[in-house]
């Protein structure tokens, strides 16, 4: 996989955005049918990893050949760094109580169809169908040392227009500020990309990590989101996606 790297054009605002934030604390997923710095260079290619940040905020994948998947993972920690542990798993920090972090993502494929993936409302999707995007597991309990992971299926990149990888709270107070999230994306071939979850997130129970967008239909560009907003409603008026939203549980 060749990367080449780029900035994101213009100032402030996501490339494909739609309007202003809308009502925030949604939960839930969309009705059925609803419309809804970098390591050491080698030839201009990263041997370790790329990591985006504002001044440096996307970098685009062309791949080659056939084949492979895109894993998108999230580790976070509690205060001082400890040894590395999944980001999305339940935790017990002074005061706070238990959390249980869910990782998700909204797609929209080339045919026009659109939804999302995620625990909640029990749609994991699928890695050889639509939408060739596929959360592996809800790990609730932090028994799981590698988190949550989504596998995106680079051989049907032709058929997947845009993708939105993001994270919410399901339970327990909101403390993004204290987790020190790190979302990686590693390729089959290639350096990983890693975000940093490092804004003030204030009270919000929702983050947008990464935007990819394909809009030559071979080529993903990722750009660093790390957007906080308070629900899945408002999180989709902000990226114009335009799902109808109904509550869930899981």
């Amino acid at each position: 996989m060749q990367i080449d790297y780029t900035k994101r054009p213009g100032a402030g605002g996501a490339p494909g955005a739609g309007g202003g934030p809308g009502p925030a604390g949604s939960t839930g997923g969309p009705q059925p049918g609803g419309t809804g710095g970098m390591g050491g260079l080698a030839g201009g290619v990263s041997l370790s990893k790329v990591t985006l940040t504002k001044a440096a905020p996307s970098v685009s994948l062309s791949k080659q050949g056939g084949g492979g998947r895109l894993v998108v993972n999230l580790n976070w920690h509690q205060g001082a760094p400890p040894a590395k542990r999944g980001l999305f798993s339940r935790m017990v920090s002074a005061g706070s109580g238990a959390i249980d972090l869910d990782l998700a993502c909204m797609y929209e494929l080339t045919d026009g169809r659109k939804g999302v993936v995620q625990a909640l409302g029990n749609t994991f999707g699928a890695f050889d169908r639509p939408p060739f995007v596929m959360l592996d597991q809800d790990d609730r309990s932090g028994a799981a040392t590698g988190g949550e992971n989504l596998f995106v299926n680079l051989a049907h990149i032709r058929d997947i227009r845009r993708l939105l990888i993001f994270t919410f709270i399901y339970e327990g107070v909101a403390s993004f500020d204290q987790a020190g999230g790190i979302v990686t994306l590693t390729p089959q071939s290639g350096a990983p990309i890693e975000v940093r979850l490092d804004e003030q997130a204030g009270g919000a129970r929702m983050c947008a990590i990464a935007l990819l967008d394909n809009p030559s239909g071979n080529d993903f560009t990722v750009y660093r989101e790390v957007r906080y907003v308070n629900g899945h409603r408002e999180l989709d008026a902000a990226y114009g996606w335009g799902l109808q939203w109904t509550p869930g549980r899981k």
